[in-house]
């Protein structure tokens, strides 16, 4: 058995900034508040552990620096241009898995919305 919590911080409530892009803050916020409304633990165990792993990356580069990467682009032009962006557990690699494991979510409740009652035909 398996629900979603709806989380009070929304990705549709951050604001873009016009030429920075997506506030790192408020989009790791967005992403935390996914997680503990993904119950069922045997089905979503391996999706939330893999969403906590990135976040935390992500997090552990912005804490660094909170001003310098204030955006995700940041973070990401910082790594690109230091020549780290390519390594293993680099935040550039945690936001590129974030980022299918979030399209993943998303179309598995675009199916469940859509009347898909098999969890395995979902996912």
């Amino acid at each position: 058995q398996y629900f979603l919590l709806v989380p009070d911080t929304r990705f549709s409530d951050i604001e873009l900034r016009e030429e920075e892009g997506i506030p790192t803050e408020e989009f790791l916020e967005s992403c935390y508040a996914i997680v503990p409304g993904l119950l069922g633990p045997t089905v979503f165990a391996p999706v939330k552990m893999d969403f906590v792993g990135n976040i935390k990356k992500i997090n552990q580069k912005f804490i660094t620096n909170k001003e310098e990467f204030d955006t995700l682009q940041k973070i990401v032009l910082h790594e690109v241009n230091t020549g780290v962006a390519q390594v293993r557990n680099s935040a550039t690699e945690a936001l590129l898995w974030l980022k299918r494991g979030l399209k993943f979510l998303k179309g598995f409740l675009t199916e469940v919305k859509n009347g898909e009652k098999n969890i395995q035909t979902a996912l």
